[in-house]
């Protein structure tokens, strides 16, 4: 049986812009070929494990398998049956080699489908907050190639009608011809004050714009040493971008950070970064795991209705002690008797999401206030129940317990090192790569420094160190690390607020 081939367009670089069919497309293939300027965060995010991935990019000087081959790739591998995705930057069909690949599997009789992606000429002038076109301004634009076929014997763009016949020129793939593109746009009519952008790695987080006239913009591209990829933008539109930006003027517009959680719990802080404009680098450093016995756990549950209250200092605790419930065959009724206690709004949500109603959250997140929040209600003889981690601190147990209540410090889960690529970390450590380190857990802070080495707190020199609160900030600098940033609300929201405070004084 047959396979089939789908030519899938995969936007320009923001994650956010594959399109739906896109995504469905990736988590079904067995094999992609892909581009160099398709985001391979996507291929992590949508590909099954046991997709194949075959790297095909090109560069204006190199490439990894010359065209023919890659159309030879595409119709071996669907006539033995695979869901193969050709995955390209952009869109297929807009200067990209889609065609060809559409051709050559009619040819061979193989079934195909196209799907288009978000074009660059349309979505990187965007990005850089230029319209190419606007009401009053211009009507019409052009996408032009900058990179003609060298085989050709001559140009077949008409460069007198496009100087003067179009209101914005978009130029893709032209960076390297950038001198010969300005000098004909002059010679053919367009004005040599006419406004030009050049934007490289457009909708990534490592965009950079640069702007001039037709008269000056090679000189300021060689200056600054731009590189492809890069669309080059002709047009009094480019002249909106002061007023329009939005993308790369975000507090913490490129800056690498560095996220330290839980690969479960990663995503809401780099979904975060990612708002703000950095670019997250998740390296997680410990892993959730189930305690070495569920006895005390168990046991703690099977005494539920005795207990006044259930105190929750973690996310975590609250998916542990779930889970152990379901588990044993129970649901949230077994919760009807005692009163629900969570360190913070985090931990709160979590509860909530189980239809559970929070009676105490206290006005700051750290253990010395839960404390003094539950000592405020009358806590003298009453029973507590605390589900926690292994490494928690015993502050709580131990002052609830002072002030007379009958305290339960049972394991919930245990965090433990995770395997991460902490090899290639210390690599870009060591590079200069990372901007910001950021701690979320007193957990997070031990696990990074062992798993760096006896070295690790001189790798941490260079970034700013951001903690989410006192007690992982006080655990960083007693490991001998320069702490920068505290969050004054002790919350994944908090710390980034804290940080985009901090950076632009950098």
């Amino acid at each position: 049986m047959i396979g089939k081939v789908y030519l899938v367009g995969g936007g320009p670089g923001d994650p956010g812009l594959l399109t739906l069919r896109g995504a469905e497309l990736l988590g079904r293939a067995d094999v992609v070929v892909y581009d160099r300027l398709a985001n391979g965060v996507l291929l992590d995010r949508y590909l099954r494990p046991d997709a194949e991935r075959i790297y095909a990019g090109k560069s204006s000087d190199h490439h990894t398998y010359p065209q023919e081959e890659i159309n030879r790739l595409l119709v071996s591998h669907a006539l033995e049956g695979k869901t193969v995705v050709r995955f390209h930057g952009g869109d297929p069909f807009v200067f990209g080699r889609g065609g060809e690949e559409a051709a050559a599997l009619v040819a061979a009789g193989v079934p195909f489908e196209v799907v288009p992606g978000v074009t660059s000429a349309v979505a990187v002038p965007a990005y850089a907050g230029i319209p190419i076109t606007h009401r009053g301004q211009n009507s019409s634009f052009a996408v032009v190639t900058g990179h003609e076929d060298p085989t050709k014997p001559e140009s077949s763009l008409c460069w007198e009608q496009l100087a003067t016949g179009v209101g914005t020129i978009v130029f893709l793939m032209g960076l390297t011809n950038l001198e010969s593109i300005v000098r004909r746009l002059m010679e053919h009519g367009r004005p040599v004050d006419t406004p030009v952008a050049v934007i490289r790695w457009g909708t990534w987080t490592r965009q950079q714009t640069l702007t001039g006239t037709l008269r000056n913009i090679a000189a300021k591209v060689r200056e600054a040493g731009f590189r492809p990829p890069a669309v080059i933008v002709v047009g009094g539109v480019v002249g909106m971008r002061e007023t329009l930006r939005w993308w790369d003027n975000r507090p913490l517009f490129g800056k690498r950070v560095l996220v330290t959680r839980s690969r479960e719990q990663a995503g809401s802080l780099s979904a975060l970064l990612l708002e703000y404009g950095a670019e997250p680098v998740e390296v997680p450093v410990l892993e959730i795991a189930p305690p070495e016995s569920y006895d005390p756990l168990d046991g703690a549950i099977g005494r539920l209705s005795g207990y006044d209250w259930v105190v929750f200092t973690s996310a975590n605790g609250v998916k542990a002690f779930m889970g152990r419930l379901e588990a044993l065959g129970l649901d949230v009724r077994a919760l009807a008797g005692p009163r629900l206690a969570a360190i913070g709004p985090a931990t709160a949500q979590e509860l909530r999401g189980y239809h559970l109603k929070v009676d105490l959250v206290p006005p700051e997140y750290v253990a010395e206030e839960v404390v003094a929040a539950l000592l405020s209600t009358g806590v003298a003889g009453r029973r507590v129940l605390l589900p926690r981690a292994d490494l928690a601190r015993d502050l709580l147990a131990v002052e609830l317990e002072k002030a007379g209540a009958l305290v339960d410090n049972v394991m919930a889960y245990r965090t433990v090192p995770a395997a991460g690529d902490l090899a290639r970390l210390r690599e870009r450590l060591s590079a200069g790569e990372i901007d910001v380190v950021t701690f979320t857990s007193s957990s997070t802070v031990r696990y990074l420094l062992a798993g760096l080495g006896d070295d690790g707190a001189s790798l941490l020199t260079r970034p700013l160190v951001a903690c989410i609160g006192p007690i992982t900030a006080k655990t960083a600098r007693e490991l001998g690390l320069r702490v920068d940033v505290v969050a004054a609300e002790h919350t994944i929201p908090g710390l980034v607020e804290a940080l985009a405070e901090r950076v632009p004084r950098e």
